[in-house]
């Protein structure tokens, strides 16, 4: 992954990627602690170690006993900078180091707790009975030379050692989990206290050197930007128009697949914010490119194109125009490919992650690629943006096509826009916006059989969705009011021509995502 910044003048911590779900977890933890963090796969570190602080190793799905275990080089790392192993990394210590790593008779996964704690500054405000988080199918039988066990839980005995001589700490558990309660404690106790890493990578930090780095990286140039109305887009555009000012473009397109009255309320929001904006009706362009398709990969791949088409199309009205901006941020890169070209697996591809066709000679800038939702939000406060804007849930990019399962009909979109409008205004009238994080309706390919007056029907099934999150790389369903519930299924299905079913979606993530596609 290219950074936008290079931070020189910040402590920087180098994470070293195996592969594991969590690994960006890590970052967003560390980041948390206003400490600088980049991730880098274990087999292509960056050239020069000698830049990073410290070094944490993240965990993985592969096993240190396998014969295609992945081995680090840490012949610059082990005994020069502080190193925290995490899961995977704390077995490689063990099973190459002279202790033992064996398959455990169980697989250990899911909430523990501490049952033995040695006095170390690792743990410092961190006790017997604290809850960490375990996810792993082999375990540590026996301590690496030099091993000095730290902590224990009662299935996992080596639950965290160092190694003596050397500042080197490993833990079999993941602090950058949520359910792990003191997490954050026990990072902070290693970066800050152990290995004396200055917490000052602020939200005002990267504004200034965001602004700073764009003004050098674009100059006079003339970039375009394709707004949505919502936090990423809108925070991207306010860097650039930092940066840039009058030679940023912005270009909101309505691609008939967004919120009931969004295209208009959107360009209305932007007034006064001092953006040059122009609103583009193509939704008739899309959904004829949607047209028969119902692979969601294949939505997603037709609704990218299309927008490239929009961009290229507008950009060419713009006197030499030469980049085209967009609000990418890290959990778009994560999921479409490897973070960082290392291990990790591929989970859905996202529309503005990929790069652009050969025939678009724009290039790409993306001031937010680094960041997490919440750090998003963090530096939109810090540039004084509205808090209803900043505090406004998450929508995917491919809009409502992702949240209609099966093909893509001017009727779907008018139903589920319906559907959601009543959802989403509900949750704003009861109080509960703001206590979720990101919530929406799904069109399911079913009909089912109801009753309304005395007369069958046989309509469409909808499902909503509300989840809590941080940064939207895991995330647990709201246990939303029955009587909220109540009353929104039968607006629903009174107000909404169509829909004569709802059902409320309690699935968390992992194992599913998010959105439905």
């Amino acid at each position: 992954m290219q950074l936008l910044f290079l931070c020189m003048q910040h402590d920087k911590v180098l994470i070293l990627d195996f592969g594991s779900q969590y690994t960006q977890l890590i970052a967003r933890r560390v980041r948390e602690l206003n400490i600088y963090s980049e991730i880098h796969p274990f087999n292509k570190p960056p050239k020069n170690v000698d830049d990073y602080k410290a070094v944490i190793l993240s965990g993985s799905p592969m096993s240190v006993r396998s014969e295609d275990a992945f081995h680090p080089d840490l012949s610059e790392i082990r005994g020069k900078k502080p190193m925290l192993a995490v899961c995977y990394g704390a077995q490689y210590l063990a099973h190459f180091s002279g202790g033992e790593v064996a398959e455990s008779n169980t697989r250990e996964y899911g909430r523990a707790n501490l049952s033995f704690v040695e006095e170390d500054a690792f743990f410092n405000g961190i006790s017997i009975g604290s809850q960490v988080w375990m996810s792993h199918s082999d375990t540590i039988k026996s301590l690496p030379t030099n091993g000095k066990l730290l902590a224990s839980t009662h299935d996992v005995q080596n639950a965290a050692f160092k190694i003596e001589g050397e500042t080197t700490y490993a833990i079999q558990f993941h602090p950058e989990v949520y359910h792990s309660k003191d997490g954050k404690q026990l990072l902070e106790n290693f970066l800050v206290n152990i290995a004396n890493v200055n917490p000052d990578w602020t939200p005002n930090a990267f504004v200034q050197e965001t602004v700073e780095d764009l003004q050098a990286k674009l100059g006079e140039d003339k970039v375009v930007l394709g707004l949505s109305g919502g936090v990423d887009s809108s925070v991207a555009a306010m860097l650039l128009h930092k940066a840039i000012g009058k030679n940023l473009y912005c270009i909101f397109v309505n691609n008939g697949l967004l919120r009931k009255n969004e295209f208009s309320d959107v360009l209305e929001q932007y007034k006064g914010m001092g953006l040059n904006v122009k609103g583009v009706d193509a939704s008739a362009r899309f959904l004829d490119a949607l047209a028969g398709l119902s692979d969601p990969e294949k939505k997603r791949k037709a609704i990218g194109n299309a927008f490239i088409e929009v961009f290229d199309q507008e950009a060419h009205l713009i006197e030499d125009v030469k980049w085209l901006a967009q609000g990418t941020i890290y959990p778009d890169v994560i999921e479409s490919v490897s973070a960082t070209g290392g291990p990790s697996a591929t989970i859905k591809s996202h529309h503005n992650v990929g790069g652009l066709p050969d025939y678009m000679k724009l290039k790409i800038v993306e001031p937010l690629r680094a960041l997490f939702k919440d750090e998003v939000r963090r530096v939109g406060a810090s540039m004084g943006m509205d808090k209803d804007l900043l505090g406004r849930h998450p929508f995917p990019g491919p809009g409502l096509a992702i949240r209609i399962l099966g093909d893509i009909t001017a009727e779907k979109v008018r139903i589920l826009q319906e559907v959601d409008a009543v959802f989403i205004n509900g949750l704003r009238d009861a109080g509960l916006y703001d206590k979720v994080w990101q919530a929406g309706a799904i069109l399911l390919p079913v009909n089912s059989v109801g009753v309304m007056g005395d007369e069958r029907t046989y309509e469409k099934c909808v499902a909503l969705r509300a989840v809590e999150s941080t940064d939207g790389m895991t995330a647990d369903w709201v246990n939303l009011p029955y009587e909220f519930l109540q009353k929104t299924s039968n607006d629903i299905i009174n107000k909404v021509k169509g829909v004569n079913r709802v059902v409320y979606d309690i699935s968390s993530k992992p194992p599913a995502t998010i959105e439905w596609e």
